[in-house]
């Protein structure tokens, strides 16, 4: 309760303002409701890898790359697409630390799962290897993944999912070389108890990096594997 009167408190002397422009903010949004309105949106996309399609279809659909061989998640929820505006929003929480970033993103995704969504029994953020972590101290996507666990009220994991082995950076390479690079890259601590996961990302290329995640969990047991994700390239 105090919690929530301070809050009410800083949003009446400091009101929200737009992290793109700096106008005041859109229902305590740090955006303001022109930048909002103008984020890319991911409107019509394969309902399993969130890829977006050149022309409107028929939803559910899914696209050919999923037809010809299917990720190991089961469906993607992605309601923006990686860029114009998201690439800056996304880089200044991952390069800049901006964690005023990771709640507004948390908040864009949570209206997107919010609209129909299954809620998993687990979320579980990707995880980083311990020397990327040294190196910037922080994952963006525990950032991102507190707020939402927050949100739903679901239980977050942050311990059970290593990523066990350094791999190149996924940028850059192809479709094929960026799976090779992920074969062996994550391993569990102990087994889920939790049939129904979502893992937690920022951004989403080709799904390889979720897709060598999500089938460690499949393993180990885990029944579905949902994707959220901020954005999808």
């Amino acid at each position: 309760m105090v919690n929530n009167w301070l809050k009410i408190i800083q949003r009446n002397l400091i009101p929200p303002r737009c992290v793109l422009c700096g106008d005041t903010g859109f229902a305590d949004l740090d955006l303001c409701a022109g930048c909002l309105r103008d984020l890319p949106r991911n409107l019509c996309c394969c309902y399993r890898c969130g890829e977006p399609f050149a022309s409107e279809l028929a939803l559910p659909s899914l696209c050919g790359r999923c037809l010809r061989r299917s990720p190991q998640f089961d469906e993607t929820y992605a309601p923006y697409l990686y860029r114009y505006q998201m690439p800056y929003l996304i880089g200044q929480l991952k390069f800049g630390r901006d964690y005023t970033n990771a709640r507004l993103l948390a908040t864009l995704l949570g209206e997107h799962i919010a609209a129909g969504a299954e809620l998993p029994e687990l979320l579980l953020p990707m995880p980083l290897h311990p020397k990327r972590y040294r190196e910037r101290g922080f994952n963006q996507s525990i950032e991102i993944a507190r707020h939402l666990a927050r949100r739903f009220d679901i239980p977050l994991d942050l311990y059970s999912a290593v990523r066990s082995r350094d791999t190149l950076h996924q940028a850059g390479l192809p479709a094929r070389q960026r799976l090779k690079n992920m074969r062996g890259a994550f391993r569990l601590r102990k087994t889920l108890q939790a049939d129904h996961v979502a893992i937690v990302d920022d951004v989403m290329t080709t799904g390889a990096t979720v897709s060598a995640l999500a089938g460690v969990l499949k393993q180990a047991g885990v029944g579905r594997v949902d994707v959220w994700v901020c954005a999808r390239a």
